[in-house]
């Protein structure tokens, strides 16, 4: 099981490649064991015939010359053998010559029994680590044999050096396999790669992206099938900000008779009991979320459909960050101003970045006790304007969530009633992003508790 849970959490090139590897090292081990195998059986068996040759050959010549009197250890020692052979000649009873290494117990007694019973014989055998080969021809006219134990190292040798040489060429064999499964692996998902580019286009945003027709016929249903899938989500998402501008179109009429009827009774409020005026003042404040409510609906229906642009103009950053702090409720939260910036005037779209500092004040003072600090900063190709707060801190799993739209976080959850509905940090998002910039949330540089919402504008500085 472990093997297995291990590849499968491989990527599938990787389990392609291995697949090819594993595939080409099976095949090779194969092959050189079969190449090894025949040619060691090539080699021993051309080797014993041609030993056998010249065993008869020289029994023969021992056959000639036997005699009652005849001197054994001359005769062998005449003997014309391979290089290394050892020859032995039993006769009346006695093995000539006897030594050590190569006397009568060297023989393999089955070999023995069968050529002194009268029948030929050879038998590979190993003695001493190495192996070697015996033959035995018996000499029945005078009640002898011959024998002669030719060694074999030298064909040990060749078939070590081939095998050591059948390994490398599986190892290479191996690499060559896995290089080919690479190469096949990237050949083979390369459609897919387009599939991933699409697929991070469409969630990106960019709900026109289509895949091309594919003239294979596998690849030609996944490309029709995200097509659909594609061109289904566009049309969903596109009914859907079409029904959140159309209804926020239909509110404004009734909102704006609303607040005037509002205005006008607000107009006569010392007319009316301590009861009314306390019910005005509720309606009053929700007349105003409802206003505000409807305004961020028609700002992020108008980022949906794609018709917002910028109306960039030439302003005195600093300045704009100081009117904007000071235009907003917060507006007696202290503002920290990089020195080099303070005559720098930038191409922007000053009712953006207005808005993106009013919400991000908004934002602290619904939800985290109010703003501490706003600070502008210059870093490296561009601005950074970082808004401080006293509350809690966004939570690390809350803090790429809480620029999504209708999302509060897990600390307005936690309030028992709030002002907002979260749409304040998407807008800041979607202005940012028009800008190409950047928000995002983190802690506190001073270390305290409360969160940092900082902004990063590219700006361009204008002479």
């Amino acid at each position: 099981m472990r093997p297995l849970r291990l590849t499968r959490r491989l990527g599938l090139r990787a389990r392609i490649t291995l697949a090819f590897a594993v595939g080409a090292l099976l095949l090779s081990a194969l092959l050189s064991a079969t190449t090894w195998a025949l040619t060691r059986e090539n080699l021993l068996h051309q080797r014993e015939n041609s030993a056998t040759v010249v065993v008869y050959r020289n029994a023969g010549f021992v056959q000639q010359q036997l005699a009652p009197n005849t001197d054994v250890l001359r005769l062998v020692s005449n003997l014309a053998t391979p290089l290394g052979a050892h020859p032995s000649v039993y006769f009346d009873g006695e093995y000539t010559p006897l030594t050590t290494e190569f006397g009568k117990d060297a023989l393999p007694s089955a070999l023995r029994e069968a050529v002194l019973s009268g029948q030929p014989a050879r038998m590979r055998f190993e003695l001493r680590g190495e192996m070697q080969l015996a033959v035995g021809i018996p000499i029945p006219s005078a009640s002898a044999a011959y024998f002669e134990i030719i060694p074999l190292n030298d064909i040990e040798s060749t078939l070590d050096a081939l095998g050591v040489s059948l390994v490398g060429a599986s190892m290479v064999t191996t690499l060559a396999g896995a290089a080919l499964g690479w190469w096949a692996a990237r050949r083979a998902l390369r459609p897919l790669s387009g599939v991933s580019t699409a697929a991070m286009a469409l969630a990106a945003g960019r709900l026109d992206t289509r895949l091309e027709a594919s003239e294979d016929p596998d690849l030609r249903p996944i490309a029709a099938s995200f097509n659909d899938m594609a061109q289904a989500l566009q049309d969903r998402i596109e009914r859907d900000a079409r029904f959140a501008s159309d209804v926020s179109h239909e509110l404004r009429s009734p909102l704006m008779t609303l607040a005037a009827s509002i205005e006008v009774m607000d107009n006569q409020r010392d007319d009316l009991t301590d009861r009314a005026r306390a019910a005005l003042d509720l309606m009053v404040g929700d007349v105003v979320r409802f206003q505000q409510l409807v305004e961020d609906l028609l700002e992020i229906s108008r980022f949906d459909a794609g018709v917002v642009r910028l109306e960039l103009e030439e302003v005195h950053l600093a300045e704009l960050v100081m009117q904007a702090v000071s235009h907003s409720t917060e507006a007696d939260v202290p503002v920290e101003l990089d020195a080099e910036l303070a005559g720098v005037v930038v191409q922007a779209d000053k009712r953006r970045i207005v808005r993106v500092i009013a919400n991000l004040l908004d934002n602290a003072a619904k939800y985290a006790g109010g703003a501490t600090s706003v600070s502008l900063r210059g870093v490296e190709g561009g601005v950074q304007i970082a808004v401080e707060d006293r509350g809690d801190g966004v939570p690390e799993e809350d803090r790429a969530l809480i620029f999504d739209r209708f999302n509060r976080g897990g600390a307005a959850g936690r309030r028992g009633r709030s002002d907002g509905v979260g749409l304040g940090l998407a807008l800041v998002a979607e202005h940012v992003n028009l800008h190409g910039g950047e928000v995002w949330v983190e802690d506190r540089a001073d270390g305290t508790a409360g969160a940092r919402f900082v902004v990063r504008l590219p700006v361009e500085e204008q002479e």
